[in-house]
């Protein structure tokens, strides 16, 4: 196999793996990359939003020659039930400026972009490469890691693990339990090809803008969760998610879910006329701050994904993937010029510098969140939309019928599904939960 003694292994070529690489081999540190698919983003087919100054900490000119598709201009929020929506948005003329702040992008391409920085970096990229063991040493500190590929084990100072939410190295090997399904959601997405000027006049933008649609109500049948909508320059990502325990309580169909999503009367008609090409399943960390496993020990630091590093409530993943794999490898490069030792000592810098980012404020801040609407979701994502379908047709259908008594009505609806009294005791908590 390899008989070079590496300064960091990085397991997983995503966002956060890729960050951590990057970091460490444009210092100068000796570092392999490891990689189970053909290719890295070769498991990534679907869109996704990136989030441009987390990536410019990075590689401060990634504008240059990154495969960026619209740089977003506009954010839609819908409630939906099953034959409407009530809905918000925001869009700015401010975020058509120089350096945009947030990107569509579809991962196959990023992430083989990406991997292109790490190689130019100095790093060694090995993709077709499952790493089925860690390997450690008599006093149980990881020194390496074994593959599939034929050989002895591969040495290093530092196991940097970036293998995604599912990944079984850390497990098998004690490090982490594996996460449980109610912390973890299951998405399933779709890309829609059109004409780059079939999108643009269908959701009002020009050139390289893009829009976003986020949705919850009765598309997730009661069960919490998200679907969404993403503008690329020829294609349009399309997708839900819901809890993997919730899927399993319920028995409801992932595709059954994105089929009626797509047919729902506010949907229908942004894809009409869409060639799919693409269809895949990602596993999501959704357990927040305390779902967080331990992040590191003798030899070894967790990243992204594998960390449950995600912001379920603002929807944000590949920012705090690419921070924890950022900052990941500065701690490691100051032990290193330290010559101190890969200990779990020395390594508790990743947690102390992590814990200083936005990536854990975040999180803690909003740590009673995702257990509130998760175990609140019949009525968050069943009961609620539905009465607001239905107060607002009340106030907006002219019928001859005196106002008092749609409002009657309105409140007569509250009763009946008992949520008077609940929907307030919910609003109470939720603002409590986001203090």
């Amino acid at each position: 196999m390899i008989e070079q003694e590496f300064d960091a292994i990085v397991v997983g070529a995503g966002m956060s793996g890729n960050a951590a690489a990057y970091t460490m081999a444009s210092q100068g540190l000796t570092v392999l990359q490891l990689e189970r698919g053909e290719y890295p983003g070769s498991k990534n087919v679907q869109g996704a939003i990136m989030y441009a100054d987390m990536l410019e900490q990075i590689i401060p000119d990634f504008r240059d020659d990154a495969p960026l598709e619209r740089h977003l201009v506009e954010q839609r929020f819908w409630v939906m039930d099953d034959t409407s929506h009530t809905g918000m948005q925001y869009r700015s003329d401010d975020f058509n400026e120089a350096k945009p702040n947030r990107y569509t992008i579809i991962r196959a391409q990023f992430d083989k972009w990406f991997s292109r920085k790490v190689r130019q970096a100095g790093a060694t990229v090995l993709c077709e490469t499952t790493v089925t063991e860690l390997v450690r040493s008599a006093s149980g500190k990881v020194i390496g890691v074994r593959t599939d590929r034929a050989g002895g084990p591969i040495y290093a100072d530092v196991v940097v693990l970036a293998e995604g939410v599912n990944g079984l190295l850390g497990t098998r090997a004690g490090l982490r339990k594996m996460p449980k399904p109610e912390s973890v959601a299951l998405a399933v997405k779709e890309m829609h090809f059109l004409p780059d000027e079939v999108i643009e006049q269908r959701f009002g933008l020009q050139g390289d803008e893009g829009c976003v649609i986020e949705a919850a109500g009765t598309i997730s049948r009661s069960m919490a969760g998200l679907a969404f909508l993403y503008t690329n320059k020829e294609s349009i990502s399309l997708g839900i998610g819901c809890l993997v325990s919730d899927f399993a309580q319920t028995m409801e169909s992932p595709y059954v879910l994105l089929d009626n999503f797509k047919n729902h009367p506010s949907i229908r008609p942004l894809i009409a006329g869409s060639e799919v090409k693409e269809y895949s399943a990602h596993l999501i960390p959704e357990g927040g701050y305390k779902a967080i496993p331990q992040l590191f020990g003798d030899g070894w630091v967790a990243v992204g994904d594998a960390a449950q590093l995600n912001n379920a409530i603002h929807r944000e993943g590949s920012n705090l993937a690419m921070t924890s794999g950022r900052i990941a490898g500065e701690a490691i490069i100051e032990i290193k010029g330290r010559n101190q030792p890969m200990i779990r000592r020395n390594l508790a810098l990743y947690k102390t510098m992590l814990d200083k980012s936005f990536v854990v404020k975040d999180l803690m801040k909003y740590k009673d969140m995702p257990a509130l609407i998760h175990t609140n979701s019949r009525n968050f994502f069943m009961t609620y939309p539905q009465l607001m379908s239905q107060a607002a047709q009340n106030f907006m259908r002219v019928d001859g019928t005196p106002k008092i008594e749609k409002e009657k009505a309105t409140t007569a609806a509250f009763i009946k599904a008992r949520s008077r009294w609940g929907l307030i005791s919910d609003v109470v908590r939720l603002a409590l939960a986001w203090r």
